[in-house]
């Protein structure tokens, strides 16, 4: 049997292989542990150009998968607006970031000054 010429002579030891095709598994990075209640939140807004329309994002929330996504549709009915959630932050179509914090701040939620 031939020897692949990668390894000859080499010692990868038990940490080590010859085969980069395996890949590890990443934990997820967010900032939140925990969950926590609306009036312990400090959130911010950011605001990005994609395709030449504007769109605000807020963030960082620290809530399960699924009470992200009941907030994000209560938000989009109230605005009559479209948006999405992503890892730990809620991206709405448009410049509303008034309008936005008039509603999130009367569900309880709190922004950083």
């Amino acid at each position: 049997m031939k020897k692949n010429l990668f390894e000859m002579g080499a010692d990868f030891g038990e940490e080590w292989s010859s085969d980069n095709k395996t890949k590890g598994t990443k934990a997820p990075s967010s900032a939140c542990r925990e969950t926590l209640p609306p009036e312990k939140h400090q959130l911010h807004f950011a605001k990005e150009k994609r395709r030449g329309k504007v769109v605000t994002i807020v963030k960082p929330f620290c809530l399960e998968k699924g009470a992200l996504q009941s907030l994000l549709k209560t938000v989009k009915k109230k605005l009559g607006t479209g948006g999405t959630s992503k890892e730990n932050w809620l991206e709405f179509q448009g410049d509303i970031p008034e309008l936005l914090r008039k509603h999130l701040e009367a569900m309880g939620y709190r922004f950083k000054k």
